[in-house]
């Protein structure tokens, strides 16, 4: 067993990389979503906005480093894991939320007809908050239909992409375009992400330092604004998941903060993952699609009560509780269900969802 890795197969740091994506994941579309229902911006505003060059790269990248062991698996077992595991969520979560915002679409359109053709429209289009299980998918399939290519071609040609202002309006091809590069770099460089985690152990105070460095660059490029005449090559609308229309927004900018503060995620994560107090982090990871599937609810009811209530104020410290509650709710909800014993099926892919039969699905050493 390697340093760091736990006796079931799992990796400490890997564990709480994950578990700080998915707190900037919920964190952003609370804060947002605050904002939004009050019209006013808050102290979390800036948080979002410091974290979105690196927010999805990070989740992206981590997610690619342990297809290398099984990218050579039999067709059948490989879209079982990597597509029908995340289309089973995806469908299923697709219909809860619906079940939740149906009857609002409906009323707003005369008719249930609206929330009916909605849900058939999210078969291509992605719904929501659930694009990211939607496209992982296309990305694990993509990687193996080209893995006999050469490594630098396909990463030259995905960096391109990403660098182009690609604004189809399809969620698919336009998240494609801006993440996959993430993803292969994650995927191709794996070891060198690995041998970077424990170089960061053997010397925090070096790590600590360059992270300081990452921190005043990104913030300088995230807030301070892009030429007008380079307007045209930024690739988000400002507002958008706290994107400012700042240096960092730029071809090859984007690329490069993304990438280094994937980096600093993974450094900051190998830094946290000894720590005893830590295990909640570590645990948080693990269970990162358990928070990631069923977030909004819990997010949407307190950001309502909130602003209904007036009861909190501030709108920064109104986002910080919403962005708590989007993690606690979920976390209480797999608590009563592994307590209970009901309901697993929210968060665990029964055996009719497999198309492998032949190997029943079981828990991976390192899921995504």
């Amino acid at each position: 067993m390697t340093e760091g890795t736990r006796a079931e197969g799992r990796v400490d740091w890997v564990d709480a990389a994950k578990g700080l994506c998915i707190i900037l994941v919920v964190m952003v579309h609370a804060t947002i979503g605050v904002e939004i229902a009050v019209g006013e911006e808050g102290f979390m505003h800036a948080v979002v906005a410091f974290a979105r060059p690196f927010r999805m790269p990070d989740f992206f990248l981590i997610s690619g480093l342990f297809l290398a062991l099984t990218i050579d698996r039999p067709w059948r077992r490989y879209l079982d894991r990597k597509v029908m595991h995340f289309l089973y969520f995806y469908l299923l979560w697709l219909t809860i939320q619906f079940a939740f915002k149906a009857p609002e679409m409906a009323a707003e359109a005369g008719g249930w007809s609206a929330p009916l053709a909605g849900w058939l429209q999210a078969l291509w289009q992605p719904f929501g908050t659930l694009w990211f299980i939607y496209v992982l998918p296309v990305f694990f399939l993509f990687t193996r239909l080209v893995r006999g290519l050469p490594v630098w071609f396909v990463l030259a040609w995905a960096a391109v992409l990403e660098a182009l202002p690609v604004h189809t309006g399809w969620v698919v091809f336009d998240e494609f375009a801006q993440r996959y590069v993430f993803f292969f770099a994650g995927y191709a460089f794996a070891p060198q992400v690995f041998a970077f985690a424990a170089a960061v152990t053997r010397r925090p105070g070096a790590a600590l330092a360059g992270l300081a460095a990452f921190g005043l660059v990104d913030g300088l490029l995230v807030f301070t604004p892009a030429p007008d005449a380079l307007a045209f090559l930024i690739q988000g609308e400002i507002g958008d998941t706290g994107a400012t229309g700042g240096l960092s927004e730029l071809p090859g900018v984007s690329l490069a903060l993304g990438l280094a503060g994937a980096l600093g995620i993974v450094a900051v994560a190998a830094l946290l993952a000894r720590a005893p107090w830590a295990s909640w982090l570590r645990w948080l990871g693990a269970h990162s699609i358990v928070v990631y599937l069923a977030f909004f609810l819990p997010m949407a009811a307190t950001r309502i009560a909130l602003v209904s209530t007036g009861l909190i104020p501030d709108v920064g410290l109104m986002a910080l509780v919403t962005t708590t509650a989007g993690i606690a709710g979920p976390v209480v909800l797999y608590a009563i269900v592994q307590w209970s014993g009901r309901g697993r099926f929210l968060f665990e892919r029964p055996a009719w969802a497999s198309i492998d039969r032949g190997s029943a699905p079981r828990p991976a050493r390192q899921p995504t």
